[in-house]
């Protein structure tokens, strides 16, 4: 028990950090782990295990407090310089986050959380299997929020338009039951939001605090 109090107050700490220096990727963060959390639980893994997701996507960006701010509140375009230095960040993540002792593989899941399955991914263009399920969910959650929400260098697509993007993807990128369980739960509920809504009463009666 003092080992997962231990943890719960460092991710606490680290979600903090986040928040002062970046709210986009704070709030970006916390949505992405509700949405990935909602993946798991519905896939069926175990609850040790959607725990560890949820974990992974509340941190997963932490490398980003690498990059320097006016790349990642750019208003604009990216350079190819700019991209590349973004590109740093699941990587940085992954070394930030391996001080803790997770029990948990929540290092590997935010260092692969932007590789996809025919390897046009990075950092290191891992293939197929090569990324764990945990990667590959995190994946899926990541880019629906991305492409839902605002950011600075652009307004929200839509909803609509990220799931399109899953779908058309799907079994090249994206993991094909991912993208089933994902597209299955926003018709259900009738949109991210809603179904994120389902996340956030489920956490309130469970009095968790992540």
């Amino acid at each position: 028990m003092d080992h997962y109090m231990t943890i719960e107050g460092s991710v606490q700490a680290l979600c903090r950090m986040v928040q002062m220096r970046d709210p986009y990727t704070a709030t970006h963060q916390h949505r992405v782990a509700d949405l990935a959390f909602a993946l798991a639980r519905e896939m069926g893994l175990s609850e040790v295990r959607q725990r560890g997701v949820q974990v992974a996507a509340l941190l997963h960006d932490i490398g980003k407090i690498g990059v320097p701010s006016e790349i990642l509140s750019k208003p604009g375009q990216l350079t190819e310089c700019e991209f590349n230095i973004v590109q740093t960040h699941p990587r940085l993540s992954a070394e930030i986050l391996s001080s803790i002792d997770f029990p948990w593989p929540v290092v590997t899941t935010a260092a692969q959380h932007h590789e996809r399955l025919d390897g046009s991914g990075y950092p290191h263009g891992l293939v197929g299997e090569e990324i764990i399920l945990e990667a590959r969910i995190l994946a899926v959650a990541d880019v629906v929020e991305a492409m839902s929400s605002h950011r600075p260098y652009r307004p929200a697509l839509g909803l609509d338009k990220a799931l399109a993007e899953i779908s058309k993807y799907r079994g090249v990128k994206y993991d094909s039951k991912v993208v089933d369980v994902c597209l299955k739960l926003c018709r259900r509920n009738d949109g991210l939001e809603a179904l994120l809504e389902t996340v956030n009463l489920d956490r309130m009666f469970s009095g968790s605090t992540v």
